[in-house]
């Protein structure tokens, strides 16, 4: 499909309109039952924003410039347990072009915001105000802002700044921690897991781990802020919450919410970095209020890693016990994971474990280790990654010992309902996902003794594992106007994080409007329009397109309302289903009746106790191979299929899920945090030594949907597919190695030395 050079309102060029809906797609009954009319729904629609972006026309954050703009340089703390005893500022100060510089207990005040973790003072993960006082909790903390009138100016005059600290020594690893604590929630017990161990034939007692790894978004975190004269706040921002940042910024000055505009329009990526509202953004606006002018902050890549969030190491212990039949009797899941000294961050691992096989006897327990460490945060498919490699390696090893396929191990572990709840599924097609994966891989070829293949030097191994992701459920609010130009603007406070929501909810709108899609303009990123949840927890196709359609479906059914009823219309007493609603008759109808637009709000409220467990499912498989020489690990191809309900746009679906299963490539045999144990840095915070895949480290990806409507979570059938591509495919890769080599490697990620190690 070519994309056309047809401009929406909002200026950003258009694809082709009437596009065809993929094959085997139970299309959404089109409005009206107007017959002929294409539906946007299912169809590989090209992105909207595709040419702003790729033309450099996309105003992010750091793109937007204000008359009388300054900007801000944070200075961040060298140590990483202590505090601040001295502070030498008058050459930082005396520098040129500078207009402030910003300390502790300086003139910066604000009032405690509750953060998205914990209800105490502080925001995002430190349980105070930024710049209240002189202790330090890790290293990169921000101890300092310097403002000027240019980005150079400022970021030479912090570089003048002299700090004393009085240095103590740091808690860096769960090894240093002085207790392991309950994550203020019950363990998770079913049945009598002694029992379990007792009734069983075979056990598999294993231990994981992962590393501590980092979101590496395209766009670094930037604010920027400024005040009226009559002292209302608007702030841009690069969030993936515009609504969670105005209530941190209206309850820090003390205003009343609708005071407070909150904008991002484009956001270059952000994987749960941009998710939670980070000190610095509270700092923009208090130097903007300050000083009385524009401010600017954009973060840095180094202090990417120190100050927007990370994923924490887990430490796994698992326990597997089965029937010789593969039944499984038993689970058993420890975990122990760190978090920051003010907040109650959890990688809550166990999810998965309790509820993806059918097992009677589980306990899950979770433990968290508090360090001098940066706060960490919610990573893309936050637990459930970490999580689904042990769990998903420790089935891989019980079929081996079993002498079992991993794919028939997991069919007979199937679970017809939700283990955990009682509850059906709204919508459950793992075995179609094992099915048709199995098939479009090749699986039948598997061979189950380990070092089986080889191509000269090569070692080829094959693994697979089951992915699943829960749907985060939440209401949402949309607003749908029909202009007298024939067109349509959907405007929603949601955000396209690059998943291509622009698009998406351009084709639900269009699809219940029945008009065609290059007609519908959709505007986010913006606290000025209805709410929505943040994009989040793979949540925003499947909760706020139905406010989308149900918005859009309103005005529709208002205008016609209004032509059939009035006599003076040509529409007057027509059969609804006999209508064609199209750019020219809302043109007219809306001339007709001397209005320029009317619209309507749209809102979409889950059930509160909906009787339905609400998750996504899939599976992957991985060939891989390993050079016997080097121990190079080379992903040669990989095969996702999964059950995300109704695929609205296969092309960003497909986008979305490749890029999930590159991250779990990545998760799988490159990305590590390393950490100096001494000092509790991090040790490359930067490009050239966070390994991250390129293109020449991708082979092959395909991705294949089952495509069935999920009848209960909406009338849109649709869930998310941001997250479920990671879940998994770390453990189909190792369990591929595993296959590859005959070794077992249980410890993230699976480097050359590791496998070259006796």
């Amino acid at each position: 499909m070519n994309a056309t050079s047809n401009p929406n309102p909002n200026g950003n060029p258009s694809p082709t309109p009437n596009p065809v809906p993929s094959p085997g797609l139970t299309p959404i009954q089109s409005p009206n039952g107007a017959a002929g009319t294409a539906l946007a729904i299912g169809a590989a629609v090209l992105r909207t924003d595709g040419p702003t972006k790729v033309t450099g026309t996309a105003r992010y954050t750091a793109d937007i410039g204000l008359p009388d703009l300054a900007h801000a340089v944070l200075v961040q703390s060298t140590i990483a347990k202590g505090r601040i005893t001295a502070m030498d500022t008058v050459a930082a100060e005396s520098a040129p072009g500078v207009l402030a510089v910003f300390v502790p207990g300086g003139p910066l005040r604000m009032a405690p915001v509750a953060s998205f973790y914990s209800a105490d003072n502080g925001p995002m993960g430190d349980a105070r105000t930024p710049l209240s006082d002189e202790l330090v909790h890790h290293y990169g903390q921000h101890v300092a802002v310097v403002v000027a009138r240019t980005l150079v100016q400022a970021t030479a005059a912090a570089e003048l700044l002299r700090i004393d600290y009085a240095e103590e020594a740091p808690r860096t690893s769960v090894d240093d921690a002085s207790a392991l604590t309950p994550p203020g929630r019950d363990d998770i017990v079913r049945g009598d897991f002694a029992a379990g161990l007792a009734a069983a034939d075979v056990r598999i007692d294993a231990q994981y781990s992962t590393p501590g790894q980092h979101m590496n978004a395209m766009e670094p975190c930037a604010t920027l802020a400024y005040w009226s004269h009559d002292g209302d706040l608007t702030v841009h921002d690069s969030t993936q919450d515009v609504g969670a940042v105005r209530t941190a910024l209206a309850t820090a000055f003390r205003l009343p919410p609708e005071r407070v505009r909150v904008i991002s329009e484009f956001v270059g990526g952000g994987f749960g970095s941009k998710g939670t509202v980070w000190p610095h953004v509270l700092l923009t606006a208090a130097a903007a209020k300050h000083l009385g002018r524009p401010v600017r902050l954009s973060l840095t890549r180094p202090q990417m890693f120190t100050s927007c969030g990370n994923r924490p190491a887990t430490r796994q212990k698992f326990v597997l016990a089965a029937r010789r039949d593969g039944a499984l009797t038993a689970i058993g899941h420890d975990s122990v994971t760190p978090t920051s000294v003010g907040e109650d961050v959890v990688e809550s691992t166990g999810g998965v474990t309790t509820m993806l096989y059918a097992c009677p006897n589980i306990t899950v327990r979770q433990r968290i280790a508090r360090l001098d460490m940066p706060p960490p945060t919610f990573q893309r498919a936050p637990g459930r990654a970490p999580g689904s490699f042990a769990l998903e390696s420790a089935l891989d090893e019980l079929a081996h010992e079993l002498g079992l396929d991993p794919v028939e191990l997991r069919i007979r572990n199937h679970a017809d309902t939700d283990p955990t709840s009682g509850h059906p599924w709204s919508g459950k097609h793992l075995l179609d996902c094992y099915r048709i994966g199995a098939e479009r891989f090749g699986w039948d070829a598997y061979d189950a003794a380990p070092g089986s293949r080889r191509e000269g030097d090569l070692l080829i191994g094959r693994g697979m594992a089951t992915a699943t992701h829960q749907m985060d459920q939440n209401q949402s609010a949309a607003r749908a106007e029909l202009r007298s130009d024939g067109t349509a603007v959907v405007s929603v406070a949601s955000h396209d994080i690059g998943t291509g929501t622009y698009t998406v909810l351009g084709q639900i709108a269009a699809d219940a409007l029945g008009l065609p899609f290059d007609r519908v303009t959709v505007r986010l990123g913006d606290t000025g329009y209805p709410q929505a949840p943040a994009s989040i927890g793979s949540q925003t196709v499947a909760y706020v397109g139905p406010a989308v359609r149900r918005a859009c479906e309103t005005v529709r059914d208002d205008l016609l309302a209004r032509a059939v009823a009035d006599p003076d219309s040509p529409l007057h007493r027509r059969p609804l289903a006999d209508i064609v609603l199209g750019p020219e008759l809302v043109a007219d109808e809306l001339d007709r009746i001397g209005a320029p637009s009317i619209s309507a709000i749209g809102h979409h409220r889950p059930e509160s106790e909906l009787p339905y467990a609400v998750h996504s499912f899939g599976a992957h498989f991985a060939e891989v191979a390993v050079d016997s020489g080097t121990g190079t690990v080379r992903v040669r191809r990989m095969v996702g299929v999964f059950d995300i309900g109704r695929v609205v746009n296969p092309r960003t679906a497909r986008s979305q899920l490749i890029g999930g299963m590159t991250f779990g490539i990545s998760q799988a045999l490159m990305e590590h945090t390393v950490v100096d144990p001494l000092r509790g840095h991090v040790v490359e915070p930067h490009f050239a030594g966070y390994h991250i895949p390129t293109n020449a480290d991708i082979g092959e990806l395909a991705v294949h949907f089952v495509d069935t409507p999920d009848p209960h979570i909406s009338d849109l059938g649709a869930r998310g597919a941001g997250e479920i591509g990671v879940v998994g495919s770390a453990a189909a890769v190792a369990n591929a190695v595993f296959h590859a080599t005959g070794k077992r490697l249980r410890d993230l990620p699976l480097t050359p030395d590791k496998l070259l190690a006796d």
